[in-house]
């Protein structure tokens, strides 16, 4: 029987609405040294994004490498397996992959191929032993996979999940055949999976990388003992399978969370099942306030920031502070205002959300919509569109005659 920890999606070096977040990232690990020696942890896996940046910097690399370097020196026995994620340099963190072996930590960043183009898979598999030893089970250590890094699949719907997919058959296939009786078999992605929940955060990362790039749960075949993904930073299991998790990010990634609990997976890996199956919380080192609860006008924030207490702790463990905000339309010097609100309370001021009233519908009025081309809109024209898009509401009439005598001005200027 061995004990299995899964984490990933730590993002080493994220700044949060521009604040830094290493005191937050070393609290997380120093949290990680003690639960890796309170559980007897023997299995650590960590599902991609390590870095936040693809070229990160020489303090997140440290910092890094200092955990990695404490873990095995406190858990001399410890197997250390690490992924890369989309966000990380796949070479870069391959890089130290020799010297690292040594302690018994692998790294897969790349996918490697042999002379006759396939992939090879003994490249991804890691033999996951006990004490004593011996192999007691097998991972598929598989990274984030790019173009290229897939099996081509021809006359397909989508030759990125079909190909993800195939990745995955073959890769089970070739351990399947290694394996001997009672040896279990873990897997690791880095991917979107189908039916994913995600967080505000995770919806701006798929318009990136676009929204028909999901696997289904699928795709792992039956036998598998269990799925360490990351990706999505919300934990959860998919297809309804208790053994296909996203562990989800350590920390925060959007005010969306102020209330979610941040977790690791540990379980017993035995006989090709998992056993003892429980999420560990994660402390918050620094939380995360919004004030008010729902969204008021600009003089009830103000007044609701006036009576927060202030914070007793240092800077380090200062909040971060969203501030809700309702309008009819733009507010100037809003940030002055609550910033002056904030003096003395020893909180950070990550954003200010102003959502706008909705403008009052006119029965009367045809709402058909026009398609107007660019070239036949007059400025005014412009000016309407763009507020009422963005305010949802009509321009106040002493913006408007602000507006109509800078068009006059400029109209002078080029006669």
């Amino acid at each position: 029987m061995m004990k299995i920890l899964h984490t990933g999606d730590w993002h080493i070096g994220q700044l949060f609405y521009e604040y830094d977040r290493t005191y937050e990232h070393q609290q997380f690990l120093n949290w990680l040294l003690f639960t890796l020696t309170k559980e007897h942890i023997d299995i650590l896996l960590i599902s991609g994004d390590i870095f936040d940046l693809s070229n990160p910097s020489a303090a997140s690399i440290k910092m890094f490498y200092s955990f990695l370097n404490q873990a095995v020196k406190a858990n001399a026995e410890l197997q250390i397996i690490i992924t890369a994620g989309n966000h990380d340099s796949a070479a870069r963190l391959e890089s130290p992959k020799p010297l690292l072996e040594s302690s018994n930590i692998h790294i897969i960043g790349l996918i490697e191929k042999r002379e006759d183009g396939k992939i090879d898979y003994s490249k991804l598999t890691i033999p996951l032993k006990d004490k004593d030893g011996n192999a007691n089970a097998w991972c598929i250590a598989a990274p984030f996979l790019r173009l290229g890094d897939y099996p081509v699949i021809v006359d397909c719907d989508n030759p990125y999940s079909d190909g993800v997919a195939a990745f995955y058959k073959e890769a089970f296939e070739y351990v399947d055949s290694k394996r001997q009786v009672g040896q279990a078999i873990i897997v690791m992605g880095h991917l979107h999976t189908q039916q994913a929940a995600v967080s505000d955060i995770d919806k701006m990362e798929r318009l990136i990388m676009g929204g028909a790039e999901c696997i289904s749960a699928s795709a792992f075949h039956e036998s598998i003992s269990y799925v360490a993904l990351g990706h999505i930073h919300k934990a959860q299991r998919i297809g309804g399978k208790e053994h296909i998790r996203y562990c989800g990010s350590p920390l925060p990634m959007s005010f969306s969370e102020t209330s979610y609990k941040h977790q690791v997976i540990v379980f017993d890996l035995g006989d090709e099942k998992i056993e003892n199956f429980k999420a560990i919380e994660i402390p918050v080192a620094v939380p995360l306030i919004q004030v008010p609860t729902v969204h008021s006008s600009l003089v009830e924030v103000l007044d609701s920031l006036q009576q927060l207490t202030q914070w007793e702790g240092n800077y380090n463990t200062a909040p971060y502070l969203e501030v809700r905000v309702t309008a009819d339309g733009p507010e100037p010097g809003i940030r002055h205002k609550v910033e002056t609100a904030l003096v003395g309370k020893n909180m950070r001021l990550a954003k200010i959300d102003v959502r706008y009233k909705s403008a009052s519908i006119n029965p009367e009025k045809n709402t058909a919509v026009v398609q107007t081309q660019l070239n036949d809109l007059k400025p005014l024209d412009v000016f309407h569109k763009v507020y009422q898009n963005k305010y949802n509401n009509s321009i106040p009439e002493d913006l408007l005659k602000l507006f109509q005598q800078v068009a006059q001005e400029v109209s002078e200027m080029e006669a």
